[in-house]
């Protein structure tokens, strides 16, 4: 008896649902049959409006950007904005307009030539090439921040005359360590025609050759560098094939010799003096 009442509660239920169903069904269709029943008035049309007059234009409004402050001076987003690019290309700058390459190469070769391959690391190289060089380029820095870069600050010149006018002193130096064969090697290699003068050479035709004269400077001075650390070596390769000592590396002889020979001589000292004394002729 009790699954037969349980069954009947259960049709029941289930009966009542489909009621709730169906109620609920049916109040849905009368609501939107109600709603697309409802009807508006259309809105009358209206005439169109006669066309007025152009208005005269306003010197005063407008977009304008305005790179300078009230002083004439540049405004502080645009100093830092500049600092910025400058920041950004510096390393590119250092390679390129400065004596940063030629110091570093030689540097290297010295490295090489006491076969050290490792020592001093490539930091301690860098760093020493990057001051040596802030050294060297001091002169021509301090020129260009009293032609150029105080008067711009001071609103003076604009950023056209401030780039031109500080684009000289560096023009000079790269002028002084840069050959006549570079310069028509670079000239001939673009197609243009030869230059009246030095200083009618554009920075695209200068700057590569600058580095072209940089580069053959700094191997003619890494290979004089090499050659009595190479008479050691061969030195000391005879010795050891008189001995039968074939099987020992030379350069294990070798090396203290170098060393030392490096040390007496003061080598160190005198790679910087002539890196140095070889810009300030021309500078």
């Amino acid at each position: 008896m009790s699954t037969a009442v349980a069954v009947r509660r259960t049709r029941n239920a289930l009966g009542l649902a489909a009621a709730l169903l169906l109620a609920v069904a049916a109040l849905l269709l009368l609501s939107a049959a109600a709603g697309h029943a409802t009807t508006f008035d259309p809105v009358p049309p209206v005439a169109p409006t006669a066309p007025g007059a152009p208005a005269e234009p306003d010197d005063g409004g407008g977009l304008s950007i305005d790179i300078n402050g009230q002083d004439g001076a540049p405004s502080t987003a645009v100093t830092t904005l500049i600092g910025i690019t400058l920041l950004s290309v510096a390393p590119s700058l250092l390679l390129m307009l400065t004596s940063f390459t030629k110091i570093f190469v030689v540097l290297a070769m010295t490295r090489n030539a006491l076969s050290l391959p490792s020592i001093p690391p490539n930091q301690v190289l860098a760093g020493l090439a990057l001051f040596l060089s802030l050294f060297i380029m001091a002169p021509v820095i301090s020129e260009i921040n009293t032609i150029a870069v105080q008067p711009y600050m001071d609103g003076s010149i604009n950023f056209d005359t401030a780039i031109d006018t500080g684009s000289g002193p560096l023009q000079q130096f790269m002028l002084a360590h840069t050959r006549e064969e570079d310069i028509a090697l670079m000239t001939r290699a673009a197609g243009q025609e030869n230059p009246e003068s030095p200083e009618s050479v554009p920075l695209t035709t200068l700057i590569p050759a600058f580095m072209i004269s940089e580069l053959r400077a700094a191997f003619i001075i890494g290979f004089v560098i090499f050659v009595p650390f190479l008479v050691i070596d061969l030195v000391v390769s005879a010795a050891l094939m008189s001995m039968g000592m074939m099987m020992l590396p030379p350069v294990m002889i070798s090396l203290p010799f170098k060393i030392l020979l490096f040390i007496l001589v003061d080598g160190w000292g005198l790679i910087i003096t002539s890196l140095i004394n070889s810009y300030q002729g021309g500078t």
